[in-house]
């Protein structure tokens, strides 16, 4: 197999939802007495699921990658179309904040989780931002 198409196979194989620092995250939330829905529009109008969401205090969560959102400690450039790939992830960056703006023009909060941070701690911090909201 050559590298185009093990990079193909490799890719559509990385999970949308439901990934294990989405689980471990839920999880922890859960531990910690939060209740809250999974995979839902915060806002009707905007066009962007949210990992996790919390209605009556407007937060949503979002677990994002660090190579599909460009991490600025972990993200890697692809040498192989490096132009295609920075397009993808800049434009998934662009988006990411566009969402965020959104949201926060409707009274929701935004809360985005690298997928390489502690769960633990990634909980502590939605749990303080969510108990100030209410």
């Amino acid at each position: 197999m050559d590298s185009t198409a093990a990079t193909r196979l490799r890719m559509s194989r990385q999970r949308a939802r439901d990934t294990g620092i989405e689980i471990a995250l839920r999880k922890a939330l859960h531990a910690r007495g939060l209740r809250y829905r999974v995979h839902l529009r915060p806002v009707r109008t905007v066009r962007r699921e949210a990992d996790v969401v919390f209605p009556r205090a407007r937060v949503a969560v979002f677990v994002d990658g660090c190579f599909w959102h460009g991490c600025p400690e972990h993200a890697t450039w692809p040498k192989r179309n490096a132009a295609f790939w920075r397009d993808k992830i800049e434009t998934n960056r662009r988006r990411d904040r566009d969402t965020d703006a959104r949201l926060a023009d409707e009274g929701w909060l935004a809360v985005r989780v690298w997928e390489h941070e502690d769960p633990a701690a990634a909980a502590d911090r939605v749990r303080a931002e969510v108990l100030a909201r209410r």
